[in-house]
């Protein structure tokens, strides 16, 4: 059987939370639950580095702004680690060559990573904290759910993930004009506090 439909999967669930595919699937290799997993992604420090950054992920993705930031941050984390999850799984199966497996992963986790960040992005406008807890929550809570169930079942998986990841798509269209007010906002309160911060050096400065 092609191991495409658990790359997709995984791609889709990277770029939401890279840190918990890691640790899912290498738990789920470590139990002996599938034969999919490498033996790269069972290894007991690399299970103790995911779980450690899955804790952080956990906190600062339900702060505002501060998901946002580490949205940023994992821009380029988050596809890379779809792409290398993609190439090991197809590489421990033999069914699909690496590159194609790197490059599907890879370019679903930054699909889906668009859309959380966007959607986070869109939740950010509004003041109060409780949108992004439950938004936080129901990714993890997606994101384990869907890995699990691609143990079982990777083809039904990979159409769910697919099915959300349009949707997904289709929402952060929606947002759009909700996310560039969010941006110019930000970017306002940035040009205020360059302003305020010379204003304040201009009126502590020394007379000539």
């Amino acid at each position: 059987m092609s191991v495409l439909p658990l790359v997709f999967t995984s791609g889709w669930a990277s770029g939401i939370n890279a840190y918990a595919v890691v640790l899912l699937l290498g738990i789920f290799g470590r139990t002996g639950l599938t034969d999919e997993v490498p033996a790269s992604l069972q290894r007991t420090d690399v299970l103790i580095v995911a779980a450690v950054l899955f804790l952080c992920e956990a906190v600062a993705d339900k702060v505002p702004y501060v998901d946002s930031i580490w949205d940023t941050v994992h821009t380029v984390i988050r596809p890379v680690s779809g792409a290398v999850i993609g190439a090991l799984l197809a590489g421990q199966s033999g069914s699909l060559s690496d590159i194609t497996a790197g490059a599907v992963g890879g370019s679903t986790a930054l699909a889906s990573h668009f859309v959380k960040a966007g959607t986070r992005m869109a939740i950010n406008t509004s003041p109060e904290p409780f949108t992004n807890v439950g938004m936080s929550i129901a990714e993890d809570l997606g994101v384990g759910a869907i890995i699990t169930f691609a143990m079982f079942n990777p083809e039904a998986a990979a159409i769910i993930a697919a099915v959300l990841l349009a949707a997904g798509l289709a929402l952060l269209i929606f947002l759009w004009t909700r996310i560039r007010r969010f941006l110019r906002r930000r970017a306002q309160r940035r040009e205020e506090k360059r302003l305020a911060s010379e204003a304040r050096a201009h009126t502590t400065a020394p007379p000539p």
